[in-house]
């Protein structure tokens, strides 16, 4: 593990080339394994679990490899294997992806049960009633899902519409690409992750209808090709240094973006006195004072993303006023709370809502990262605190943020990265 070093109070200045989604690039990867033959993706970040995920398209047989500007490459011809090793399919819940492809395509799947960050439960029953309702009979024991079925039939499926589960929505997805006759989803997922899934595998010869909407009529087909296809930008990496920008009151310009992605965000941010201006492909933040308390509850899209919400509880911890935070997707996602607490945030968490009474000032302390965006969300109260803020566990940070310090260092930011063991605690020697 790494220790990330801030001294806050810098105006942050600048453009941010974004890098590509990694919410969205990981059903990607589990996509071609559906294709027998090459896919070549482009914009993909080179962050640690999309390197995991590449360790589990290779433990299956798969050849995956980033070949300079050629993108990533992938070619699932040579899978040899329907058993996904436990040690990766725990560093990471996105790796349980694999399930869906691996039971069309070859009509059985092992993979264990996943883990990932702490942010809450987050059961795999979803994907589990999918797959039998599709005709697979399935066995769950000694921690582990084994899948197994002759030839999968298209049905009729209905997803929880208060959750519209992303990831059961894309391994169903994937799943029926390939079944017998039509399989219809409702209520199904419509991030703009899954939407770029859906697209990618129309491309590779899919038969998809409803793309982008919360129904799904997907008619089987009995081979994919190969395709080559670019993920779109990481619209949680945009809004996080939207909100830096925010933060530190200077001005920030994300690129590429499709700000119709983020319209909630916007709306929020321009609730919050930010000036906002939109661009080709582009959003600049300006801000010039502290934010207006604005009450936030997240939602699938197009409501407030979760991921984004630790970042919104920094900006509303320095609010002018009190502001409500409601989380419905995550029971844990609160976890970064205590240590803003630390840095002195008047936060309190009750019944999956936050209340924020905004503070003049956060000051530096060391904390500590629970998960990837808790740990983002710290880097961004380090911005904005008094003295120096000392962040453990930023290897985390590191799976879902593509050189997230090098970035901030490039907008003006004092933001170092060092091992646990070579970072001074007491006086932010490592700043100078």
């Amino acid at each position: 593990m790494s220790r990330i070093a801030i001294e806050g109070g810098v105006p942050l200045n600048g453009t941010v080339r974004l890098s590509g989604s990694k919410n969205g690039s990981l059903p990607l990867l589990a996509a071609s394994l559906l294709v027998d033959g090459e896919v070549v993706l482009h914009n993909i970040p080179h962050i640690r679990d999309i390197r995991t995920m590449i360790q589990m398209l290779r433990a299956l047989g798969a050849r995956a490899e980033f070949r300079d500007d050629a993108g990533l490459v992938i070619d699932s011809s040579s899978v040899n294997s329907v058993r996904a090793p436990y040690d990766l399919v725990r560093r990471m819940r996105g790796s349980f992806y694999v399930a869906g492809p691996l039971l069309a395509r070859f009509g059985e799947a092992h993979v264990p049960l996943p883990g990932g960050c702490v942010i809450g439960s987050r059961p795999v029953d979803f994907h589990i009633k999918g797959f039998k309702a599709l005709g697979a009979e399935v066995e769950e024991k000694h921690g582990a899902m084994h899948a197994r079925a002759e030839r999968l039939r298209g049905t009729r499926i209905y997803m929880d519409p208060r959750l519209r589960s992303v990831g059961a929505t894309v391994n169903l997805m994937l799943t029926a690409t390939m079944a017998e006759g039509t399989t219809v989803v409702e209520n199904a997922s419509r991030e703009p992750e899954v939407v770029c899934c859906q697209q990618l595998l129309a491309a590779c010869g899919a038969d998809i209808q409803g793309i982008g909407t919360t129904t799904l009529t997907i008619t089987g087909v009995e081979r994919l090709h190969g395709v080559e296809w670019t993920a779109i930008s990481d619209r949680m990496e945009a809004g996080t240094f939207l909100i830096a920008g925010a933060l530190t009151r200077g001005e920030v310009t994300v690129e590429p973006v499709d700000a119709e992605h983020m319209a909630m965000v916007l709306d929020v941010l321009d609730q919050a006195g930010c000036d906002i201006r939109l661009g080709e492909n582009a959003v600049t933040l300006r801000m010039d004072d502290r934010p207006n308390a604005v009450d936030v509850m997240t939602a699938p899209f197009p409501g407030y993303p979760t991921d984004l919400q630790p970042n919104t509880g920094v900006l509303m911890s320095i609010a002018r006023g009190t502001s409500v935070i409601e989380e419905t997707i995550f029971d844990a996602r609160f976890n970064y709370v205590d240590e803003l607490i630390r840095m002195g945030a008047d936060v309190r968490v009750m019944d999956g809502a936050a209340i924020f009474k905004g503070v003049p000032q956060l000051s530096g302390a060391p904390v500590v990262a629970t998960d990837i965006r808790a740990g983002a969300a710290l880097i961004l109260a380090g911005l904005v605190a008094d003295g120096v803020t000392e962040i453990s566990g930023g290897t985390l940070v590191d799976r879902g943020y593509e050189d997230i310090t090098g970035k901030l260092s490039a907008l003006g930011a004092r933001i170092e990265t060092a091992p646990e063991a070579d970072l001074e605690t007491s006086n932010g020697e490592c700043l100078a």
